[in-house]
């Protein structure tokens, strides 16, 4: 999956910005749930670009610079040669975080979150348990995660494989409390509009680590059956998302 991203690391941003409005939604929403400070010591697991984490540096201001952790250095070398002050990129996986392998400037971390990344690790209990003992007191975890099933406007294939692989945000909920933090879930949707023939060209692509499973045969026949089911050219779609949040110690609210 990591080969998935180095081809993919160039034009990565430019299909994950489905509409102007999109990251900063998301960011906004990341800074709120997790009351972050610009004092807060922060990390972003799975940060592939830095998309999000930019965005949330831009609103919070921090005084430390947010940690993009990734296991992709050619994802990471988006962030720019030199990367941004309030950017500090580290290659390594949430894997390399939790068992204490990576090299962090923070002994403990106020907050982080993995946004739609956690599908991606092995053991998800191991791991998230390993990422909440780097948590100071008070500190916050916060997993962003698709739901088990999704409205995209993807082809019958590919929405049918997506729940098969894709762990149930109440199961994430139940590994945060597991690993000793008060946890709660909720959901957040956006609506996204954007013009079909671009949203074809993505999956093309492959901008989806999901699409990464199907051939180039099968994606174009995909393809063919999305644009019989969607002829209209403007494709209008709600983006829900889990918001799984843990937190050491203290109220959960």
């Amino acid at each position: 999956m990591r080969g998935h991203y180095e081809e993919l690391a160039g034009e990565y941003d430019e299909h994950w910005v489905y509409d102007p409005g999109y990251v900063p939604w998301m960011s906004g929403r990341i800074v709120e749930t997790l009351r972050l400070g610009e004092t807060d010591r922060i990390a972003d697991i799975g940060s592939g670009t830095g998309l999000f984490a930019r965005e949330v540096a831009q609103q919070l201001k921090p005084r430390h610079p947010i940690l993009c952790v990734d296991p992709s250095e050619a994802m990471l070398c988006q962030l720019g040669a030199p990367p941004p002050a309030d950017l500090t990129p580290i290659v390594a996986s949430a894997e390399d975080v939790a068992e204490g392998r990576a090299r962090l400037p923070y002994e403990q971390l106020d907050a982080m979150w993995l946004k739609e990344s956690v599908h991606h690790v092995a053991d998800p209990a191991h791991t998230l348990r390993g990422l909440a003992d780097r948590l100071a007191p008070g500190g916050r975890l916060l997993v962003v995660m698709l739901p088990a099933t999704i409205q995209y406007p993807l082809f019958e294939a590919a929405l049918a494989r997506f729940e098969e692989l894709q762990p149930d945000p109440a199961v994430i909920e139940g590994h945060l409390r597991a690993a000793g933090l008060k946890a709660g879930l909720s959901y957040v949707e956006h609506e996204l509009r954007i013009d079909r023939d671009k949203y074809l060209g993505m999956v093309r692509a492959r901008y989806m680590s999901l699409l990464s499973t199907f051939s180039d045969s099968e994606i174009e026949k995909g393809i063919e059956e999305m644009r019989v089911a969607h002829p209209e050219p403007v494709l209008v779609f709600p983006d829900r998302f889990a918001f799984v949040l843990g937190r050491r110690g203290g109220e959960f609210e």
